[in-house]
């Protein structure tokens, strides 16, 4: 356990934030503690660790790269579109005008503590759509996970108390594919990685998983889906709080936190 952090302060930087003198967990810390099978598929399928770990990191890196862009077109900023990403980017900007959905400056990349449990961490925006206030928070992953659902479940513990009218959450997917324009299967290559969907539907399969496939032009992506019952999950994000500090607690004794 502890080989996976070189000190104390190592630890306290890439687990969670010191805020007004106190350190607390972060919630995307915290959630890696649940099991992650779809995770461990991908390890064991791939040529080596080692080159799971670089598709990793440079999924990490265009993750990054959207979430960038995409957070100084809400707060109204100039921001370079890194050409990789841009037909992602495009769409999130045609979906966010045709939706007119609101955010304040204040409330993007925002803080969040909750001093009753202790935890801290960072909401990507709090948002207003369809007339309902909520949590918004932004994925560049291949699907929504019901995982998801814990970390905004924290956020919404820790946001009730100052947002009175905070009603809901919703996870907002952002992704980039081409589709086959002989049979629509859709490609996605992300990190490096070629992954290929088929339409299990209607007996297509077959004929898909067979086509000689002539890819489309790169387009974006976007998956907005509403999660607004939030309580039992945040129980499941206490127990996975109460695991992740077993876990840790040689060094969260040393953090002065246990």
């Amino acid at each position: 356990m502890f080989g996976e952090y070189k000190d104390l302060n190592d630890f306290k930087e890439k687990s969670g934030y010191t805020i007004d003198g106190v350190w607390y967990p972060r919630v995307t810390k915290i959630v890696t503690i649940k099991a992650k099978p779809a995770l461990y598929r991908y390890y064991a399928e791939a040529a080596s660790f080692r080159a799971a770990q670089e598709s990793t990191e440079q999924s990490a890196r265009e993750g990054t790269m959207i979430h960038e862009a995409v957070e100084a077109l809400l707060l109204g900023k100039d921001h370079e579109i890194p050409p990789e990403v841009a037909p992602a980017v495009a769409a999130f900007r045609e979906f966010w005008s045709r939706n007119n959905i609101q955010v304040t400056p204040d409330t993007v990349e925002r803080r969040i503590v909750n001093y009753d449990h202790r935890y801290a961490g960072t909401v990507d925006a709090i948002a207003l759509i369809g007339g309902q206030l909520g949590v918004l928070d932004i994925k560049t992953s291949q699907s929504i996970y019901r995982d998801y659902c814990l970390q905004t479940s924290a956020y919404m513990d820790a946001l009730k108390g100052q947002f009175r009218n905070l009603a809901t959450r919703w996870i907002l997917r952002i992704d980039q594919i081409q589709r086959c324009e002989r049979c629509g299967a859709v490609r996605r290559v992300k990190g490096g990685r070629e992954k290929v969907r088929v339409d299990w539907k209607n007996g297509r399969a077959a004929m898909m998983r067979a086509c000689a496939h002539s890819w489309g032009p790169l387009i974006g992506e976007i998956e907005l889906q509403e999660f607004p019952y939030w309580q039992n999950d945040f129980q499941a994000f206490l127990g996975a709080k109460r695991l992740w500090e077993w876990e840790n607690d040689a060094w969260l004794k040393k953090a002065g936190y246990l």
